[in-house]
């Protein structure tokens, strides 16, 4: 049983700001016993790539964050959620409920305070460290370390979108390499704007010791290897946490010089290489930027097409982008947005008599956008986007559709019996062909793709979400002051969490 002295508390009601310490260093250590409360840590001030010194820092963020790269981190399965889009929130949940199930927030005082901080961290609680078995404990290290090196990467340093190596990396001259089987690689590769710098990036989570970060810098080390002369960074990633004790991460990095990256896939000479961050930063100027937009959404907007019309909202947010200004991270938290607010209060005074439509158009008129909305089910999680970018997400989708459609294999109707003389590892890698073949019809169609997703997004801006949604009435229109909602934006997304179901305290 859990011990006695644990109290049975309710959930704890309080903002979703917590601090994550992080050691930056040029290669995996032993374990720093106990420096995430006893060193000294550097303030966090924003970092456009990796800090000047290393060292610990204590940079502060949110559940929201947290949830953000979560959701977004990974294996694309979209490819075989084509005739089944339901299935995106199981995909979803599986994504976020071992954060749920497994993580708690607890109060800390280091001995050496950093001003800003909040004095909350992340720990498991006490259900998987009492009930928990050991196979559990592992994917729940799985998912914890995906999503927190997600974080680290884009909300933290900067990175641009990420994608999983097993599609065959950065550079497709040396897809060959990447794609033998005989070599482990690491999980993660992107390209930071900044740097200009391929990043390759492996994940660790759970009790991570100095054995399973050697592994890490080993795969790393392959990976960099079949990168050859293309400068790069290696970047190794280990979100260690055990019960009672403060979540926070290692940082092992190291930087190989070579030939400048290659610009983005498909890319021409006016398109000029997505920036840090986020690919939502560039939509106005970048078709490239746009198709990394829908590819990341893909799984949240087969979530909202499939969503039954009564789970379905639209959330306002203002409609000039320009007032979710990230000082960090991906997201602006929606009670720093004045602007929103502003015009949240404008419209529910206006609203008090009239119809949805009326309402809707006022709204419109007055600068606000509406956002489409959905719980995910089985979590406390509501994911959104503007109907612009929902609009290209619906084109990429017909498109991706169709190519499932030609590719053998890829379907489960086109594929033999299962061999049983296979082994597990031989039908994954039979079905990873399938993906990477799908992936680089996907890439031949980039050029086509450019002026249809631009179309799209440009010609939804004044549409109605009816007629995007193919459906006879509107989503309702969300104006409440909903006091249990945290929520955060980006340009184009929406995230939203209870504010009484966060991680709870153990103590």
């Amino acid at each position: 049983m859990i011990p006695a002295h644990i109290p049975d508390a309710p959930p704890l009601t309080y903002a979703d700001s917590f601090d994550v310490p992080v050691l930056f260093r040029g290669g995996p250590a032993k374990k720093p016993r106990r420096q995430w409360r006893t060193a000294q840590h550097t303030a966090w001030t924003g970092s456009d790539g990796f800090p000047a010194a290393d060292g610990w820092y204590a940079p502060t963020t949110t559940w929201r964050e947290i949830i953000k790269a979560a959701t977004e981190v990974g294996r694309d399965v979209t490819p075989h959620l084509q005739n089944q889009p339901r299935y995106a929130h199981g995909e979803l949940v599986a994504r976020v409920s071992p954060l749920y199930a497994y993580l708690g927030a607890h109060s800390v005082t280091p001995r050496y305070p950093v001003d800003g901080a909040q004095g909350r961290r992340l720990t498991w609680n006490p259900v998987y460290a009492h009930g928990t078995e050991r196979s559990a404990k592992v994917a729940a290290g799985y998912r914890l370390g995906m999503t927190m090196t997600e974080w680290a990467c884009r909300s933290l340093l900067g990175l641009g979108q990420t994608e999983h190596l097993e599609l065959g990396g950065p550079v497709p001259a040396l897809f060959p390499a990447f794609k033998d089987p005989k070599k482990k690689l690491p999980d993660l590769w992107g390209h930071h704007g900044t740097e200009q710098l391929y990043w390759l990036i492996e994940a660790k989570g759970g009790d991570v010791g100095l054995r399973k970060l050697r592994e890490g810098w080993e795969q790393l080390a392959a990976g960099s290897k079949v990168l050859g002369a293309y400068a790069h960074r290696t970047v190794l990633v280990g979100a260690s946490v055990r019960f009672e004790d403060d979540l926070f991460l290692t940082i092992d990095h190291a930087l190989h010089p070579g030939r400048p990256p290659l610009a983005p896939a498909g890319s021409g000479t006016d398109d000029e290489a997505v920036g840090p961050g986020s690919p939502e930063d560039r939509l106005g100027d970048s078709d490239d930027a746009l198709i990394a937009a829908a590819r990341a959404q893909m799984l949240a907007y087969l979530a909202l097409r499939s969503a039954p019309a009564g789970r379905l909202r639209t959330v306002p947010v203002a409609a000039d982008r320009a007032s979710r200004r990230r000082r960090s991270g991906l997201t602006s938290p929606l009670e720093d947005d004045d602007l929103t607010l502003a015009l949240r209060a404008d419209a529910r005074g206006a609203a008090s008599d009239a119809d949805q439509h009326t309402v809707r158009a006022g709204i419109r008129a007055m600068g606000l956008d509406d956002f489409l909305s959905c719980r995910i089910p089985g979590t406390e999680v509501h994911l959104g986007m503007s109907r612009k970018l929902f609009a290209a997400c619906e084109r990429l989708h017909e498109e991706d559709l169709a190519i499932a459609r030609r590719t053998p294999g890829l379907r489960a109707e086109d594929q033999p019996p299962v061999d049983l003389e296979l082994s597990d590892e031989a039908q994954e890698e039979q079905r990873l062909t399938y993906r990477r073949i799908f992936r680089e019809q996907q890439e031949e169609a980039r050029p086509r793709l450019r002026p249809l997703l631009r179309h799209a997004y440009e010609r939804a801006a004044s549409s109605d979400w009816s007629d995007l949604l193919r459906r006879p009435q509107e989503p309702r229109l969300d104006l409440r002051r909903d006091e249990s909602l945290l929520e955060a934006a980006t340009p184009e997304t929406y995230v939203a969490v209870s504010r009484h179901d966060l991680p709870v305290a153990h103590a």
